[in-house]
This record gives structure tokens, sequence and C-alpha cells, in this order.
């Protein structure tokens, strides 16, 4: 695939295109296409406790793939009732335009979802869920937007990323872009059969459209080990060969009316990236980064299952690996081939939450305070060897031995503005944490 096919997929194989065609249309249809895009402000509903932006210039855009359910009858996805989103990443955009990243997080990630409105302008209560409820949860009054505005919330409060713009898109728009196009061609090694995409495929190379190409990026029990992640990298090769194929095909003015028509009505997004100009000026920044410094991974996880044994359906993130990513992100440090290589040495080995030992000490004057702590440090996973009164403390504070420096972290990155410290008088065996007045018994 050529340097700007590749720009076409990574950037979600919507915004790229607009690099293909913008310069050409009428003056009309430029018009009609820049009115098809909808703009949102989502600024009133994400507050004002926000990660502070780390590194001026840079531009982290959430993309989500949505399901509004509207339009779809009774075909794939039909009986659900609320808007979901099925594919988030962030592209994170260096700000010497030199380099970019494409982090997937998979929608079976167990984190906190904070406090979100859910369009009524009632708030739903803080808990830990999949990572695609924040998604569900801001869509229920229908409006995309502060369905946007719940994941960026969830997004940012997880990864202590600054979210700067979002791009929504959603299945019909998918649909009719694959259609425009004539079909995408995929190569299963083995048939699928899915009741729940209503897909049956057999094995080997052929060309798909409409519901089945949608079944096909979205297809999990029936494929591989039925992962989440096994999906992710399914769509990322779709949305390369519909990058190939477009650039190929979309050479005569009605091809490339239909195929932009579909794109641009699928488009959701903030306010100042609303419209073809903007889009067409966030795809030109990235057009000259070559091939090997556009890098695209996954978040690290682990099976849920290794903390709680009766969860076998969702996945956590690894730490300090996934906390280095974000760090990465934030400080606008490249992370390259060769930090795409590391996290995933470390996935074949991670350090589960139920491995970490602690010792669980109350530094107030609340009777009863490390029991509390301990039992939902349990709820996490953790292991609690021990709990006791301990010394005095203003804020609670995680002390470890020197062998012990990469669980502390896994329980430090569980505790939000907790810090891990290590000390030469640390008991062995074990991470301690101090639990202070500032200690949350909550959700969060």
């Amino acid at each position: 695939m050529t340097r700007r096919g590749r720009i076409v997929s990574w950037t979600g194989g919507v915004l790229g295109v607009l690099l293909l065609a913008t310069a050409g249309v009428g003056a009309w249809v430029y018009q009609h296409l820049n009115g098809n895009i909808t703009g949102t402000d989502v600024g009133s509903a994400l507050g004002g406790d926000r990660p502070v932006n780390l590194s001026p210039g840079s531009k982290n855009i959430l993309v989500v793939g949505s399901d509004s359910r509207a339009g779809t009858g009774d075909k794939y996805g039909s009986g659900l009732t609320t808007m979901q989103s099925d594919t988030l990443m962030v592209l994170h955009v260096s700000a010497d335009h030199k380099w970019a990243t494409a982090v997937s997080f998979p929608r079976d990630s167990w984190v906190p979802i904070p406090a979100c409105d859910k369009g009524s302008g009632a708030q739903s209560a803080p808990h830990h869920f999949k990572i695609n409820e924040a998604f569900s949860i801001g869509g229920l009054s229908g409006d995309v937007g502060k369905a946007a505005a719940c994941s960026i919330k969830t997004i940012e409060k997880n990864t202590g990323l600054r979210i700067d713009h979002f791009v929504s898109v959603d299945f019909q728009g998918f649909k009719g872009m694959v259609n425009a196009l004539g079909g995408i061609e995929v190569c299963p090694k083995h048939a699928i059969h899915d009741k729940k995409a209503h897909l049956d495929m057999d094995a080997g190379c052929q060309n798909v459209t409409d519901e089945k190409a949608l079944g096909y990026v979205r297809t999990r029990y029936s494929v591989g080990d039925g992962s989440d992640l096994g999906r992710i990298g399914r769509q990322q090769e779709f949305m390369k060969a519909l990058a190939a194929k477009a650039q190929s095909k979309l050479t005569s003015p009605t091809d490339l009316y239909g195929f932009l028509d579909s794109a641009t009505k699928s488009l959701t997004t903030d306010k100042d990236l609303a419209g073809l100009k903007p889009l067409y000026d966030l795809a030109s920044t990235v057009k000259d980064i070559p091939s090997d410094r556009l890098t695209f991974l996954t978040v690290p996880t682990y099976p849920r299952e290794a903390d709680i044994p009766t969860d076998k359906a969702n996945v956590l993130w690894q730490y300090p690996q996934a906390n280095e990513l974000f760090s990465d992100l934030a400080h606008d440090r490249e992370v390259g081939a060769a930090g795409k290589k590391k996290f995933a040495e470390a996935a074949q080995n991670p350090v589960t939450a139920h491995s970490v030992r602690v010792r669980v000490l109350n530094g107030t004057g609340t009777k009863g305070l490390a029991a509390v702590a301990a039992q939902r440090l349990r709820q996490l996973g953790f292991t609690v060897v021990f709990t006791d009164n301990g010394p005095t403390t203003d804020k609670s504070t995680i002390s470890y031995p020197p062998s012990l420096k990469t669980q502390a972290e896994v329980l430090a990155a569980r505790l939000p503005g907790s810090k891990a410290t290590e000390s030469a008088q640390a008991p062995p065996g074990a991470v301690t944490l101090t639990v202070g007045p500032d200690f949350s018994t909550k959700d969060s």
C-alpha cells in the first residue's frame, strides 16, 4: 500500500479519503457534503476537571465507531435500544507532525466510568464497567455529542490524556462507503457462522458488501479465540483494504460523490472539527509522516478472570505498561516500533492485581478503615495479607521493598492520586498501603 493509502487507513478510513477529493469538487457538491457533517459542542458536558495539556501543539483525537440502531430494521444489532460504541481509539498526532500513534481500546476493558450527563439532565453514578458503556450512558437521549462526551470523560479519567477532538462514524455510513466501492475483498481462513452477527461465510477470499461487510468487522465469538483483540485486528485490516480500493476506484465523479456522501453523512464531530476544511486540514498535517513512524497498537491488557475468577468476559489494562504508554503520549514522546515491541513482550507475563500481596495500615483516627480499604482492594482483585493500625498520615501512601517496584506500581495505578515510594524499611514480601483520610471507599 502506498504511503497515502496508509494515511487513509490509520485515520479511520474517512479523514484521509478527503485528501482525494475536496480540491476537485464543485461548489454545490462541496456545500452539500460539508452540510452532511454534524458538529456538536461537548465542552459543557465535560466540565472543568480535565487533564492538563502537557504537550501544546500535539493533538489527541478520539475516534468512535458507533451504532445508533437507527435504520437497521431487523438486521444486525436489532433488539438493543441504546447507542453502542463498537470501536474506540485515540489518535495522537505529534506537535511537530513527524510521527503519530493510534491506540485502540478493547470495548471489554473494565474501567472506572465517571459520572456523566445521561442526556436528560440527570447524572449517572460513578462505577466500574466495560469502557463502551460510557457511550451508551451519554447517548440515552439519542444525542451523539453527549454520548461522545461521556466517552471522552472516561478516556481522560483513565489515561490522563487531554482529548482535543472527537470523530464518530456510524454503521449506516460505513455500509454506504463499502457499497459505493462495490464491496471489499476479505479472506477468512476459516468459515464463519455467527448468529449474533447474522453472518455466514465460507473460508477463502470473497467480496462483501452491506450487512455482510458490517457483520465481518463486528463478528467476534465465532472467529479465532473470540476476543475483542482479534476483532480489532480484523477491523484494522478491513480499513486498510477499504483505503486501498478507495484510491484505485474513486476516479469517476459519480463513484466519488456516492462514497463521500455516505462518509460525511456518517460523521459527527466536535464543533471545531465539523466541516470538510478542518477535516482536510487535520489529514493534511500528517500527509508527510513516513510509514515507519505511524504506529498502531492496542492498550496492553490481560483477562480480568486472573483477578476475579467469576469474570470470564472482560479484560483489565496491564500496569505499569499502560501508564507508561499514556505518559509517553501525554508528553509527546514517540512510542514507535520499539515501544510497541516492548509492550507486546510485557503482555506475555503481566503482573496481575491478584499476584500483588498488600499490607493495609490505618493511618487515621477512623476505626475500621483498614478493614474497609482491604475489602475495597479485594474487590479490585488484590491479595490482602495483613491489616492493622499504622502511623498517622495526612495522605494515603504506598511503600515497598526494592524487589517489589512493579507490584507497587500496579497497586498505585488502581488508586488514583497515589504514588509508590521505595523504602529499605518496608517489610519484605508485600506492598504496604497506609490509608489516609483521602482514601476513597466508593467506586470512582
